[in-house]
Order: C-alpha cells, then sequence, then structure tokens
C-alpha cells in the first residue's frame, strides 16, 4: 500500500487532535517538489520514501519536528537545496536534525573503515539528539521493503547492516517493535535458505497455535471477569521470524519446532501494575506454572526498560503457554521503547535524571571509550562484545541494574560502578557466596564487591578474565603506569653512589 499524506495528518491528529500540522503540511510540499520528478530503484515516486518514514514515526507519537525532519531527510543529499534553505523555511532544530541524517549517510570509506566509522557517526549522532537515530531507523526499515529493488551486492549489505547494527540498537533503546520488524525484512536477504526453510514449516504450527490459544482466553476471560479484572485486551503475540529462528537454532531445540512453546504467547494488558499480580495469581490458580519460568520485570526492569511479568504453564490439555502481563504504559514502551515517553527539553536531550536519561547513558559510556580506540577492528570488537551481544542485568546490594555483556565478571561488575571500586577489589560476593573474581555472572545476580584501600594497583591478570573495555582500558593503563614507576626506580638505584651499574 503506497503512503498517503493524508493518512499522516489522521495519525498525527488521533495522537493529538489539538495538533498544529501547518508546517508538517509545509514540509510535505517542500519535499514533494524538491524530489519532483525523480524516481526510486523500485520505480515508485521518491517521496514516497521519507513520506513512509514520516507515517511510521508518527506511529510513534514523536514530535512534529522529528516528522517534519524525516519529510525532509534526503532533500540535501538528494537535490539541489541545501541545508542552509531547510533553516531558513524551518528553523535550526531541524536543519540541525536534517543536517545529522545527512552526515550519517556520507561515508567515503569502504569496508571494515566504513562499518566502523558509520557506527562510530551513529553514537555519536545518538549523544546529540536521539531522535536523528530515530528517523534513521525509520529511514532503514522503509529502504528495506524496497531492497528487492536493487542489486545482489547492495542487498547483501543493507541487510547485513542492518542485523549486526541497526536492529541491536532498536533493541538497546528498548524499541522491540522496530527491532523485530527491521529483522524480519533482513532476515530473507542474509539467510535466505534457513528463511525458507522456516516459513515452510511455520503456518500448519503457527495455526495451531493460535487456535489453541483462542480456548485459553476463553477460559481466561472468564475468570478474569469473575474476579472483577477488565483487561484492556487479551491477545496472541506471534514470534518474529528471525528470532523464532535465532532459537531454533540453538543446540537445545536442534531445528525442531515442536519444542518451541511460545511462536503465539498470550498477551494480557491489564489497567494497573496491581491488576498484574492479581492476574497473575488468577492465571496460576487456572494452571501450573513451569518451575524457573516465572520473570518479573516490573519489580526489575530490563536495562532498556522493558517491563513486563512472564510466565510459562502448562494448560488445557497438558500444552505449555508462555503468558505475558503487563499495563498498556508498560506495553506501549516495550512496542516503542524511549519514544513512548517523550521528555525532551531541548535539541533532543532528555532531562538529566529522568527514566529516559538512564535508558541513555550505556551511549555516554560507549563514546568515553570510543574515543581511546583508533583502529578500526578492534574498535569493532569491542563494539560487538559492549552493544551487540546478548545482554545481563545484574544488581548492586542496593538493588541498582546493572547493565553488562555475557560472560561479564565482577571485575567488569567493579569497573562499571567505579574506576576506584575496580583498583581496589580484592574479592567479590555473589548472592551473598564469596566468589573468585573470575566467576561469570548470571542475569539476576547480586555482587558486592570487597575492597582493600590500601591497595594500589589492579592485577594485570585480570586481563585473562575482564571482558569490559572500561575494565580492560584501566587495568592496562594501570599496569603501563606501574611499568614505568619499576623501570624508573631500577634506573634510579643503578645511579645511586655505592651501587654497582648491572
Amino acid at each position: 500500500m503506497k503512503p498517503d499524506f493524508q493518512e499522516l495528518i489522521k495519525i498525527i491528529k488521533v495522537n493529538d487532535p489539538q495538533a498544529d500540522t501547518t508546517m508538517i503540511q509545509l514540509a510535505f510540499e517542500f519535499a514533494a517538489k524538491a524530489h519532483e520528478g525523480q524516481l526510486r530503484k523500485s520505480g515508485e515516486p521518491y517521496i514516497n520514501h521519507p513520506l513512509g518514514a514520516a507515517i511510521y514515526l508518527a506511529n510513534l507519537k514523536v514530535d512534529n519536528n522529528t516528522i517534519i525532519a524525516a519529510l525532509l531527510h534526503d532533500v540535501p543529499e538528494e537535490t539541489k537545496i541545501t541545508l542552509k534553505e531547510i533553516k531558513n523555511n524551518f528553523g535550526d532544530e531541524v536543519a540541525n536534525l536534517v543536517g545529522g541524517i545527512t552526515k550519517l549517510g556520507t561515508l567515503k570509506y569502504r569496508g571494515i573503515e566504513r562499518y566502523a566509522e558509520n557506527l562510530r557517526r551513529m553514537f555519536l549522532a545518538i549523544s546529540q539528539d536521539v531522535r536523528v537515530i530515530f528517523i534513521k531507523l525509520a529511514d532503514r526499515l522503509n529502504n528495506l521493503q524496497t531492497l528487492n529493488a536493487l542489486p545482489h551486492n547492495k542487498q547483501l549489505r543493507i541487510a547485513k547492516e542492518t542485523l549486526e547494527i541497526y536492529a541491536p540498537i532498536a533493541n538497546r533503546l528498548g524499541m522491540g517493535q522496530l527491532k523485530g520488524d527491521l529483522e524480519d525484512l533482513a532476515f530473507p536477504f542474509v539467510y535466505p535458505d534457513d528463511y525458507k526453510w522456516l516459513t515452510k514449516i511455520l503456518p500448519t504450527k503457527k495455526q495451531e497455535q493460535e487456535i489453541y490459544l483462542e480456548d485459553v482466553k476463553k477460559i481466561l476471560d472468564k475468570e478474569l471477569t469473575k474476579n472483577n479484572i477488565q483487561p484492556v485486551s487479551v491477545h496472541g503475540r506471534a514470534k518474529h521470524l528471525y528470532s523464532l529462528c535465532q532459537k531454533l537454532l540453538r543446540p537445545e531445540y536442534n531445528r525442531d519446532i515442536s519444542k518451541i512453546y511460545d511462536i503465539v504467547a498470550l498477551r494480557i494488558i491489564v489497567k494497573d501494575i496491581a491488576d498484574c499480580y492479581a492476574t497473575l495469581g488468577i492465571v496460576h490458580s487456572l494452571w501450573k506454572p513451569l518451575p524457573g519460568r516465572i520473570k518479573d520485570y516490573i519489580a526489575q526492569p530490563k536495562p532498556n526498560g522493558y517491563q513486563s511479568i512472564h510466565t510459562t504453564v502448562w494448560a488445557e490439555r497438558e500444552h505449555i503457554v508462555e503468558i505475558q502481563i503487563r499495563t498498556q504504559e508498560m506495553h506501549e514502551e516495550a512496542e516503542y521503547g524511549i519514544t513512548a515517553h517523550w521528555q525532551y527539553v531541548e535539541k533532543g536531550k532528555p532531562q538529566e535524571g529522568s527514566r529516559l536519561s538512564k535508558q541513555l547513558s550505556w551511549v555516554n559510556e560507549v563514546l568515553k571509550w570510543q574515543k581511546e580506540i583508533k583502529d578500526s577492528e578492534k574498535y569493532l570488537e569491542a563494539i560487538k562484545l559492549e552493544v551487540f551481544p546478548t545482554r545481563i542485568f545484574v544488581f548492586t546490594p542496593n538493588g541498582d541494574v546493572i547493565d553488562l555483556p555475557e560472560g561479564a565478571t565482577p571485575i567488569d561488575f567493579a569497573f562499571h560502578i567505579h574506576t576506584d571500586i575496580g583498583m581496589h577489589c580484592v574479592g567479590a560476593k555473589i548472592n551473598e557466596q564469596l566468589v573468585g573474581l573470575d566467576t561469570v555472572l548470571k542475569s539476576g545476580d547480586m555482587i558486592e564487591i570487597i575492597i582493600d584501600k590500601h591497595r594500589k594497583t589492579p592485577n594485570p591478570d585480570w586481563l585473562k578474565f575482564a571482558k569490559t573495555s572500561a575494565a580492560r582500558s584501566k587495568i592496562k593503563s594501570s599496569a603501563k603506569i606501574q611499568d614505568y614507576f619499576n623501570e624508573a626506580w631500577e634506573t634510579a638505584k643503578g645511579l645511586m653512589p655505592g651501587r654497582k651499574k648491572k
């Protein structure tokens, strides 16, 4: 279905009936005139692309300037109109957003250098105004929808870049729906054989689960009503294709789709947190929960802000069903990430101490250490560890959530809390039990670091098991300083009266 400008206006008005769309109308007309006569590789008018990106962002309830910038984002790069003209017509804020997108699109490098530079610019753009990445993600999503029109080598590059860069960034920003959509569109181009295999075996299994969940839903609706709980909605949630394939390829599933119980999960949206826990109790009174499969992300949210209660139960006819319970607000945040709570004060900067600011703290950490890594290969290796791997979340004794890469140890935890904690670390407790500093942490662990203020430097041997760039760089720096002083001391001793030089 071709995007339509009136569809954009309708979405904005549904989100805010009082919204003034005058500038959005002017931006669309400006962009349409600038791109007049231009066609995409698919043969459709060029204006359909920025309009499609703007419609997607409007559904995320972003501010008007972001939508205007999305409509104009390709004008400086694809037409003769300059960024200065955009600034004169639409102001500094819109021009800065469009300029940020233009910088992301103009890379003179190729191969690994291009890849590394793309990432460096991406994180810098997020730190300066996170709305730039919203536009870039919407731009990428729309481009993927017409990827068939491009040559094979470009299809593969764009699709791989999506799976390796854009989808993980969407995930770190808590934008679950966008992450899944990006992955599913890129999937058939990067792994065509796996895609064909999965789409061949999936329909029958998916249909079976959907029919079965209708029976479960009827029983649940009746029980919720009996207990005076009126859910906002109870519906099935189909697992994204790429995510499902990744799960099936794990050794414990070995491509056996009959072992996957959440192809379609049941999602219950209720009005408040009290109803979440009451609903959990009702579910467990109806069906026996599987041991170890209850996850309370409301009491302890994931680092990207995700909140929900997950439980897996033996439901009707001894079928296993995954059930998710959350409020409407939690649901919107799970789907749309940080755009669900718009708290900007100026230039895309979240308020200090706000939930949004905390969700973006990892970007500032990345910027700190990426300045130190100039070599592209080492930079990519570090980025894959810090940003794109499976993440775990562990806790301080005070209950603060700490986000670390899978495989992290107490040393990584210590340096994440503070450099001084890492420098003076002599031991650690996990869940109140003394452990070695090389112990691998697991999600949900509570870690306490034991320090000795008389300790001056970290042990260089920690490099054998420290995972994070922050920990490794501090340990290496300390070791270099210590080597320097050792050498200086040896030299000084050799110059002392009465001592023979070696």
